[in-house]
């Protein structure tokens, strides 16, 4: 008897093995995927934690750096103040001293005057019994033609002082109207002109957009700042200030060619010695064009023609070039305003006037291989440009090297002053201004006979007080003159400096 193959429990039992295998399945998934969520909880609690953490500590470290700062702030107040309190004592002893010292001199002064003032007197008492002497020996000895004679020599000898008083009086009101046609030329003029106080610096500061760009201007081994420095002529100094670098050349347009290049290249991005060489080249064809414009707008602003290229060029040049803080293309544009005015004034003409003016300054902008002073080198190229000989003297005589052959020049130097010395015109260094005063309270004090001197104004009038017994009246006078001639010789200044002589002379007697 054949057995049949029992098909039906095999499938019975295959198909309960997936069932069982499905739900064993199931139950793992669901495990794994609670095991997954509960990770994932740990890890985010974990980072709360840590973040918790490290805002915490960041926390404890500000606090720290606050309560060592306000630690800092109170020991700086605390010494500032014991500092400006010093000071205070120390100023006012410093005044009580100069205070006390002043009473010692004023007393000194006035026992060598009263000392002095008996001297004279017995000197003048010992030549009168001299003279008595000798005019009752020549009167008793000699005719009444001869009489008359002395009486002369001797009333010429008493008015000899009137005379002089009278001759000064007289040039005085010749030179108050001259001078006072003079200033109200002066004033017209400046009063038509309106120039604006140069603001330009010298220093070519650049801001930085972060603190990351210095790295890359630094370069790997510092071959982006050689090259930089190599293309522009400058030096790129770059320290821990933060959020700039300075641009450092003794040329002003090398200085902007390197000031626009480094901008360009910050915006650009691309730093390598590669796009420095292509930028850096780029902004000298673009400050060649801008020099190039400057020139051609002082030249159109003044209304000048044919004025040859070159000189266009060097005179755009001077717009980078600055003179203690004035803008030197701008100082010459005035200073030819103020040569036309004044030419006009005078009934000369104002174009040449105007041309004296403009090109005074242009040796400035001549290369330093040129020999002579600035003044010589200009008044060569307008020689080689064909310009008027009145020009040419004009501008080389600016600073008396060569002799002034017309008006123009003084024309020139005159607006040339009023230019530089006008209120905010130009800036002087406090090194330049102690020098200056020292220098004029030398001069004084080389001369015989001087008590104090003092230079006041900022250096525009000096003071020198004189022993009375030493200087009569007009030997003071010509002292002054002397004084001023040797400041003359001596120190270069803009504008005028008053020379005032003192001679102090006091009678003192007490009624009882």
């Amino acid at each position: 008897m054949v057995m049949l193959f029992p098909w039906h429990g095999i499938l019975s039992f295959l198909g309960g093995g997936i069932s069982i295998g499905l739900v064993i399945w199931y139950f793992l998934r669901k495990k794994v995927d609670e095991c997954e969520q509960k990770a994932k909880a740990r890890v985010k609690i974990a980072k709360k934690e840590a973040l918790c953490e490290v805002k915490e500590q960041e926390l404890r470290f500000t606090e720290a750096l606050e309560k060592e700062r306000d630690i800092v702030e109170s020991r700086y107040g605390n010494l500032m103040r014991d500092l400006a309190k010093r000071e205070e004592e120390l100023q006012e002893s410093l005044q009580k001293f100069q205070m006390e010292k002043d009473i010692v001199e004023d007393k000194a002064l006035e026992v060598e005057r009263v000392k002095g003032e008996l001297n004279r007197k017995k000197y003048n008492l010992d030549n009168l019994r001299l003279l008595y002497r000798r005019r009752l020996l020549q009167i008793t000895e000699m005719n009444e033609s001869e009489a008359r004679v002395m009486l002369k020599d001797e009333i010429a000898s008493e008015c000899i002082d009137e005379v002089r008083q009278i001759r000064r009086d007289i040039l005085g009101r010749s030179l108050e109207d001259i001078e006072g046609e003079a200033n109200r030329i002066m004033i017209d003029v400046m009063q038509r002109l309106s120039s604006v106080p140069s603001t330009n610096m010298s220093a070519a500061l650049i801001k930085l957009p972060n603190e990351d760009i210095k790295g890359r201007l630094i370069g790997k081994e510092g071959r982006n700042i050689k090259s930089f420095e190599s293309e522009t002529g400058t030096t790129l100094l770059i320290d821990d200030t933060p959020g700039t670098v300075l641009v450092s050349s003794f040329d002003p347009v090398r200085r902007e060619v390197a000031r626009l290049s480094l901008i360009a290249l910050i915006q650009d991005g691309r730093i390598h010695p590669a796009s420095i060489e292509e930028i850096v080249q780029q902004t000298k064809v673009r400050v060649e064009k801008e020099i190039l414009l400057q020139g051609e707008k002082a030249v159109s602003k003044l209304n000048l023609k044919g004025i040859n290229q070159e000189i266009i060029s060097l005179l755009g040049r001077l717009y980078y070039k600055l003179s203690n803080n004035q803008n030197t293309l701008e100082h010459s544009i005035e200073v030819a305003y103020l040569c036309s005015m004044l030419a006009s004034e005078l009934g000369m003409d104002p174009y040449i006037a105007k041309r004296c003016g403009l090109f005074h300054d242009l040796g400035k902008a001549i290369d330093c291989e040129s020999e002579g002073s600035h003044a010589e080198a200009a008044a060569q190229l307008l020689k080689r440009n064909g310009e008027d000989a009145r020009v040419i003297n004009a501008v080389e005589a600016s600073h008396d090297e060569v002799p002034s052959i017309s008006v123009y020049a003084e024309l020139l130097k005159i607006a040339d002053r009023i230019s530089a010395t006008r209120p905010g015109a130009r800036c002087d260094s406090g090194d330049g201004y102690v020098q200056r005063i020292k220098s004029l309270e030398d001069i004084a004090k080389t001369f015989d006979g001087i008590e104090d001197v003092y230079a006041i104004q900022a250096g525009r009038e000096i003071r020198v007080v004189v022993a009375p017994e030493k200087y009569e009246p007009y030997e003071a006078q010509a002292l002054a003159v002397k004084i001023r001639q040797r400041i003359e010789e001596e120190i270069s200044f803009p504008g005028k400096i008053k020379v005032m002589v003192i001679r102090e002379e006091r009678f003192v007697d007490t009624a009882q």
